[in-house]
């Protein structure tokens, strides 16, 4: 897929444009119908599928206080956009000045001027532009006038079409703020998967028998309730290996900690993983976190979690492809 931020020379491109407009976070189910529309629009016209996004939340810049934790980083959501099948995605840098410009102005720059639309999917409930002025109307006056066609597409009756709960970024992040990583992983269509460098911790884990990788997952990411989870973790290289994953405040060892930990238990394997950016896919979560009278009482827990794990991957499909590319 090509990549390209605003303000960069715009490709010239006869051919023409469907172009997704979104910030897709997670590009769940719902934001993967829009592309699949606009890849059967391009296909028709011979035109490329196109997306703009943000490089960061509008949210953090308009109203911070309230701006959400995210379920994918900037790199995540192109690998996603990507796989799903967008060709071309145009990164918009948000800032106070971006937040200002009238919704016309960005559809004459980059929709019309940059990427040449023949056509515009958005959410039905799409809004963008200082106040929030533009939207699905606007953009039919627009698009009467500079010669594209737009859709709206429902994103919530993804789920509801199936006899399901609706999907939206918001529904994921509530499933994960409760622990239900199987509801989440259904409204995305993947496992959730968070990322960080895995660094040295005070390395109990490996007297107790079970040395674990620290995840440290940026504080912008959003993570499941703590607890004790069945997954998978990917490393680089792309290979895939079984985990038990416990996150939480390590309440045996630091009953007042209040500092949120990953830490993850690669099955059957032996190495070296300090300093490389592991990811960690949510499959299960097996309990809650809980405080042991002893250490031992504590490693008897971990053997029982470790065989948990084991059942539970060995229902769950086959391992996906790696995190590093």
């Amino acid at each position: 897929m090509e990549v390209i931020t605003a303000g960069d020379p715009c490709p010239a491109r006869a051919e023409g444009a469907a172009v997704i407009v979104g910030f897709f976070d997670g590009v769940h189910r719902g934001h993967q119908a829009v592309i699949g529309t606009a890849r059967r629009l391009a296909t028709t016209w011979g035109a490329v599928t196109a997306a703009v996004t943000f490089d960061r939340h509008p949210a953090t810049v308009v109203r911070p206080e309230s701006a959400p934790l995210l379920l994918t980083d900037l790199d995540q959501r192109l690998e996603r956009l990507a796989e799903a099948g967008v060709e071309v995605t145009m990164v918009v840098p948000f800032d106070e000045v971006r937040a200002k410009e009238p919704a016309e102005e960005f559809v004459t720059e980059i929709l019309v001027g940059c990427l040449a639309a023949r056509a515009v999917v958005v959410g039905a409930d799409f809004h963008f532009g200082h106040r929030r002025r533009g939207d699905v109307a606007l953009l039919l006056a627009m698009g009467a006038e500079h010669g594209f066609d737009v859709h709206g597409v429902d994103l919530a009756s993804v789920g509801a079409a199936d006899g399901e709960p609706p999907i939206s970024s918001t529904a994921i992040r509530s499933a994960l703020a409760a622990g239900d990583v199987v509801e989440a992983a259904r409204m995305l269509g993947r496992p959730h998967e968070v990322r960080g460098v895995v660094q040295r911790g005070r390395q109990r884990g490996g007297p107790l028998g079970y040395p674990t990788a620290n995840v440290a997952v940026p504080p912008s990411i959003q993570l499941p309730a703590p607890g004790i989870y069945a997954g998978w973790y990917v490393r680089p290289t792309g290979t895939v290996h079984p985990a038990a994953v416990a996150l939480g405040r390590r309440p045996t060892f630091s009953p007042a900690s209040d500092r949120l930990l990953l830490e993850a238990y690669l099955l059957d394997f032996d190495g070296d993983l300090y300093g490389e950016t592991g990811a960690v896919r949510f499959v299960e979560r097996l309990r809650a976190e809980e405080r042991f009278d002893s250490v031992d009482d504590l490693v008897a827990q971990m053997a029982r979690d470790v065989e948990a794990t084991r059942s539970v991957l060995r229902r769950s499909v086959e391992p996906p492809g790696g995190a590093g590319r």
